[in-house]
């Protein structure tokens, strides 16, 4: 067990971390004086305690009693920065902020940037999210527009991963707002822009994101680095998917492809790919030997460096590929695989996809009931979440499989947004 004043650190910073007061964590079983004197030093920990406050924080016991390698956060931080390729120095770092009294809050902030970063790439979007929370106040702290406009852009993108848009935009907005009131770098300013486009996308709001995209194109894009550039053309054939232009959508796509012949980013590389096969199956009809082509080079990319988030990606969209291609049982099998999967680390939109993807092969099969109660359910969830984009995207797909000439009672009208009807298409994925 760690010696005071490690443990009470460490216990302080937990409960800091998830938005706790002392008498949130103390419970039935604990005064918030016991609590205050075991954060400051003054008391240590027993057994009990430490299990009571384990369970109160929602961690294992080993978070708060693991071994402490008695360096400092800065020592521990550039050790981490400086690690060799396939090195994990994550561990360590964590343990070292947990421990760390706050002394030097710009070491702070770049070991939380980390930190979060890495649970980003590894689809933990809610243990990314309560690293951002600290980043943000960080950053407020700090009085550093540019740390203000990197850690609000990276909470919109974790935001938007969970499906929580009522978070995203406030923050999409703001980033960009200070990266304009601070002049900062093309780079920063981009970033959140970005971010602000697909917000903006998934709410249904097709002409502000239309609107931002050709400020991109105007007036940023020249001036980007060309991997950013990269993805600001993914970004911007999004949008141009959700509005029915699929061949701009592609066009965007291949031009990013050709920014990256170098392979300057493999990770970025391999995900342009996965995202041509997204629109390529969005045509009408679906372009599926530019899919498949699309993932077969990926996969091999994806295989040796993709992450687990990465992966399941992949192997949702050789779902989507397997039903466009008629082999049902193939696309039954996969998308079953991988919303099986204990871990399942998909973005929440491309999570719902899937799931839509299961409940029309539901459908198909002849349980017709169990498919349209999931898709009726999978659409509600996304309007009630303000997923405008999403909602469209499922009520489509269900009135599209029930044309299919299937028996079954007519399903609930199609939410639209002023008038609205030209939805997404629903081939694959949106």
């Amino acid at each position: 067990m760690l010696d005071q004043p490690q443990f009470g650190r460490r216990l302080k910073r937990l409960r800091t971390a998830r938005g706790l007061s002392q008498a949130d964590v103390v419970g039935d079983g604990m005064s918030t004086g016991h609590l205050s004197r075991l954060e400051s030093g003054d008391r240590r920990p027993t057994e009990r305690v430490v299990a009571y406050l384990a369970q109160r924080l929602g961690v294992d016991v080993p978070v708060l009693t693991g071994p402490s390698d008695g360096r400092s956060l800065t020592e521990v931080l550039a050790a981490a920065a400086s690690a060799p390729p396939g090195t994990d120095g994550t561990p360590a770092l964590g343990r070292a902020v947990e421990e760390d009294p706050g002394e030097d809050p710009a070491a702070r902030w770049q070991a939380l940037w980390l930190l979060s970063s890495a649970a980003g790439r590894d689809g933990d979007h809610e243990l990314e999210r309560t690293r951002l929370l600290e980043l943000m106040a960080l950053s407020e702290q700090l009085e550093a527009p540019d740390l203000r406009t990197r850690s609000l852009a990276r909470y919109a993108r974790c935001t938007r991963a969970l499906g929580d848009l009522r978070a995203a935009e406030p923050a999409a907005r703001e980033a960009l707002s200070v990266a304009r009131t601070a002049g900062l770098c093309v780079p920063d300013t981009l970033t959140a822009l970005l971010e602000l486009i697909s917000v903006e996308t998934e709410l249904g709001r097709w002409e502000e994101a239309s609107r931002h995209v050709e400020e991109l194109e105007r007036d940023l894009l020249p001036r980007a680095p060309a991997v950013q550039a990269a993805e600001a053309l993914r970004t911007a054939a999004v949008v141009s998917s959700r509005r029915g232009d699929d061949a701009a959508a592609l066009a965007r796509l291949d031009t990013a492809l050709g920014l990256l012949k170098g392979r300057e980013d493999l990770s970025l590389w391999a995900r342009l790919r996965t995202a041509a096969a997204a629109a390529a199956l969005r045509m009408s009809p679906p372009r599926v030997a530019v899919a498949e082509r699309r993932l077969a080079e990926a996969a091999p990319v994806l295989g040796l460096i993709g992450t687990p988030a990465q992966l399941q990606e992949l192997r949702a969209l050789q779902a989507h590929l397997a039903f466009a291609q008629g082999r049902l049982e193939q696309a039954r099998a996969l998308s079953r695989a991988v919303l099986s999967e204990d871990d399942l680390r998909l973005p929440h939109g491309d999570r719902v996809r899937l799931s839509v993807l299961d409940g029309r092969l539901a459908i198909l099969a002849g349980r017709v009931e169990e498919g349209v109660t999931a898709l009726r359910r999978l659409a509600a969830q996304a309007t009630e979440s303000g997923n405008l984009d999403l909602a469209a995207y499922v009520w489509q797909a269900l009135a599209t499989t029930l044309a299919a000439g299937v028996d079954s009672p007519p399903p609930a009208p199609c939410p639209t947004r002023r008038g609205r009807t030209d939805g997404p298409r629903v081939a694959g994925p949106a």
